[in-house]
C-alpha cells in the first residue's frame, strides 16, 4: 500500500475557493480570529502527525486485529501510542466546548481532520469518533452535572465514548429493544441487557468508556416511544473526577470481522449496571439521534475516503505498471511498453474514484459549514435553515457517500488486476474496511426511506426547495456565461425533473405506502448525483477563470475537466434510475414469498 497523503491542495480548494470559509468564519460568534494562515497552519500540522503517525498502522493493525481476553480488549501494537500523541496534538478537541477544556473550534476544522484520519487508518477513526457522537449528545441533552463529569475527560481524549444500540434480535428496529433500566433510591439506575455491534466498545487506549446506552423503564410505553438513553460508564467516576469502581459492564466478546479488524467490535453485557437518566424518560431516541447524526455523516465521510485512499493507491500503480502501448501509439518509446494509465478504461476507473472523491468533499465539507451554523449561531434564523438543511442531506450523505466510496474503492482494486487481490498491495483491505459502512449507523437502504419519506413527502417536498431554489439561484446567475453553458444546461432542468418525481412518488404512495419504499433506494442514488452535479457546477464556477494563467492553473484545468467527466459520464446514470424507480411497486411486491426459491 502506498504512502497516504493529505489531499491538502483540493481541501484548500473547497474550504476557501467554493466555501470562502475565512468569510464565513468572520460571521460566526467566536470564530472571528480564523484567517487562512492560522487554518493553513493548523491542517499541514494535522496532516503530518496523520501521515507519519497513523496512517503507517493501518496494514499492520488490520493483520494483528483487536485481542480479546477476560481481563478486556487490546488494540494492534501502535494504536494506544498514536492515540495519545492524536489527542496531545490537539486533534481530538477541536470542537469541543472551552467551558469543559476544548478547543471551541467550528466543527468544520475537526470535519477536515476526520476526512483524514479515516482515509490514512479507518479502524483507528473509529475510536475518536465514536467519542465525538457521545459528547455532542451529553452536550446537548446532559445535565450541568452529567457534562462536568464526563465531557472534560472525553475532550481531553482520557475518556472515550460509545452508543450502545442494537441487540440480537432488533437491529434497525429499536423498538424491539429488552434493555430494562430500574430505579434506585438515589436516582441512579439498574441497567439489563445485552448489546452487540457495539463499535470501540472495550479497548485499552483510554482510562475508562462512556457507554451511552439506550434501554426501557418499568413504565415504559411500547415501541420506540418507551425507549429512555442512559449514560453508564465502564468505571464509575471517583470523588476527584478520576476512575472509581468499576461498573457491571462486561465485553463478553468481540467480533470477527471482514474489516475495520483493528476496530473492537464489542458484545457488551450489562448485569444491574449503575446508569444515569440522559434527557426525559422515555425520550431516549430523540437524544440518541443527535449522536447518531454526527455518526452518519462521520460514516459517509469514511466511505469517500476510503475511496480517496484508493485512488492514491491506483493512480500511483498506473504511473507505474507498464503494459501494452497506447492504442494511439507510444507514449513511453523509450520503456517496453507504456504505462497503464495512458489506456481509456484505467483512466475511467480513475477519473471515476476522482470525481466521487472530490463530490464527496464538497458536499462533506458543506455540511461542515452548515454544522457551523447550528452550533454557533444556535437559536438563530440562520442555524434553523441550515439544521433544515443538514437534516435532508445527512441521509444523501451517509447513503450515496458509502455507495460511491465502495464502488471507488473497488475501481481501485480492479486498476491494479490481480495484484489488486493480493494483500500486500493494500488495496483488498480498503474494499473490506470500506464495506461495512453501507451497513452500519443505519442500512442505506434505511437512509433512502429516511430522506424519501421523513425529509421529502412528508412535507411535499417542501424542504427538498429549499434546497433546489440554491440550484436555481446558481442556474440563473451563470445562465449568461458561455464558458459554463455545458454545466448549466444540463443542471438547470434537473431541479423540475427532481420535483416531478417526488410529486409522481407521492400520489402513488398515498394509495400504496409500498410505491415510496420501493422507489426509494433509487431517489437516494438520483438524490446524490444531482447535488454532486451541482457542487461540480459551482467549482467549475470557481476554477474557469483561474484555469487560464497562473502557476496553479493546471489545478484549476484538472477540476474542470473533472467536473466535465462527472456531468458526461456519471450524471447520465440518473437517466436509467428514473424509470426504475417510477416503475412502482408491483414487480418487487408481487412475486410470493414461496417462490423466491424452489
Amino acid at each position: 500500500m502506498p504512502p497516504y497523503k493529505a489531499p491538502l491542495r483540493d481541501i484548500r480548494f473547497v474550504l476557501f475557493e467554493l466555501l470562502d470559509l475565512e468569510k464565513h468564519y468572520a460571521q460566526l460568534p467566536g470564530a472571528e480570529e480564523l484567517s487562512r494562515e492560522v487554518v493553513d497552519a493548523m491542517l499541514g500540522e494535522a496532516a503530518k502527525l496523520i501521515e507519519t503517525v497513523i496512517a503507517p498502522l493501518n496494514r499492520p493493525g488490520d493483520e494483528e486485529g483487536c485481542h480479546w481476553s477476560p481481563e478486556g480488549v487490546k488494540t494492534p501494537k501502535g494504536f494506544k501510542d498514536a492515540y495519545k500523541q492524536y489527542y496531545e496534538a490537539g486533534l481530538g478537541s477541536l470542537a469541543g466546548d472551552p467551558e469543559y477544556g476544548g478547543q471551541g473550534l467550528p466543527p468544520s476544522l475537526g470535519l477536515v481532520c476526520s476526512e483524514m484520519v479515516a482515509a490514512a487508518n479507518n479502524s483507528f477513526s473509529m475510536y475518536p469518533g465514536l467519542t465525538n457522537g457521545a459528547i455532542a449528545a451529553i452536550s446537548a441533552h446532559g445535565t450541568e452535572e452529567q457534562k462536568q463529569a464526563y465531557l472534560p475527560k472525553m475532550i481531553s481524549g482520557e475518556w472515550s465514548g460509545t452508543m450502545c444500540l442494537t441487540e440480537a434480535h432488533c437491529g434497525t428496529d429499536l423498538g424491539l429493544l429488552r434493555t430494562k433500566a430500574e430505579p434506585n433510591k438515589d436516582g441512579s439506575f439498574r441497567i439489563t441487557g445485552e448489546k452487540i455491534f457495539i463499535s470501540a466498545g472495550e479497548h485499552d487506549l483510554t482510562d475508562n468508556i462512556v457507554h451511552l446506552v439506550l434501554a426501557r423503564l418499568p413504565d415504559a410505553p411500547p415501541g420506540t416511544k418507551g425507549i429512555s438513553l442512559f449514560i453508564v460508564p465502564k468505571h464509575l467516576p471517583s470523588s476527584n473526577g478520576g476512575v472509581g469502581e468499576a461498573n457491571n459492564v462486561k465485553c463478553a466478546s468481540i467480533e470477527h470481522k471482514m474489516g475495520i479488524k483493528a476496530s473492537a467490535t464489542a458484545v457488551l453485557v450489562f448485569e444491574e449496571a449503575r446508569g444515569f437518566l440522559v434527557g426525559e424518560p422515555h425520550k431516549g431516541l430523540k437524544c440518541m439521534f443527535t449522536m447518531m447524526n454526527v455518526a452518519r455523516l462521520g460514516t459517509g465521510m469514511q466511505g469517500f475516503a476510503q475511496g480517496e485512499a484508493s485512488f492514491q493507491g491506483a493512480l500511483a500503480y498506473a504511473r507505474d505498471r507498464l503494459q501494452m502501448r497506447a492504442l494511439t501509439g507510444p507514449k513511453a518509446p523509450d520503456k517496453p511498453a507504456d504505462p497503464i494509465i495512458v489506456h481509456p478504461d484505467v483512466r475511467r476507473m480513475l477519473l471515476t474514484q476522482k470525481a466521487f472523491a472530490e463530490g464527496a468533499r464538497a458536499l462533506a465539507f458543506y455540511c461542515g459549514q452548515l454544522a457551523d451554523i447550528v452550533r454557533l449561531k444556535h437559536g438563530s434564523d440562520d442555524a434553523k435553515r441550515a439544521e433544515t438543511m443538514m437534516e435532508l442531506l445527512t441521509p444523501i450523505c451517509k447513503g450515496f457517500m458509502t455507495d460511491t466510496g465502495y464502488e471507488s474503492a473497488n475501481h481501485g482494486m480492479q486498476v491494479l488486476g490481480g495484484h489488486g487481490y493480493i494483500r500486500e498491495h493494500g488495496m483488498e483491505q480498503l474494499v473490506r474496511d470500506c464495506r461495512i459502512l453501507q451497513q452500519y449507523e443505519g442500512a442505506n437502504g434505511i437512509q433512502a426511506l429516511d430522506l424519501l419519506g421523513r425529509k421529502v413527502l412528508a412535507n411535499g417536498g417542501a424542504t427538498l426547495r429549499i434546497f433546489t431554489d440554491q440550484i436555481d439561484a446558481f442556474c440563473q446567475q451563470h445562465a449568461a456565461q458561455p464558458e459554463l453553458k455545458e454545466f448549466v444546461d444540463a443542471l438547470a432542468p434537473l431541479t423540475k425533473e427532481w420535483h416531478g418525481l417526488v410529486g409522481d412518488i407521492l400520489q402513488r404512495a398515498i394509495k400504496n405506502p409500498d410505491e415510496a419504499g420501493a422507489a426509494s433506494y433509487d431517489f437516494m442514488t438520483y438524490s446524490g448525483y444531482v447535488t454532486y452535479a451541482f457542487l461540480f457546477a459551482r467549482m467549475a464556477a470557481v476554477a474557469l477563470p483561474k484555469s487560464k494563467a497562473g502557476a496553479d492553473a493546471d489545478f484549476y484545468r484538472a477540476k474542470v475537466q473533472t467536473a466535465r467527466f462527472f456531468f458526461q459520464r456519471l450524471l447520465p446514470r440518473t437517466r436509467g434510475l428514473i424509470p426504475s424507480m417510477l416503475s412502482g411497486a408491483a414487480n418487487v411486491m408481487e412475486l410470493e414469498d414461496a417462490h423466491f426459491a424452489f
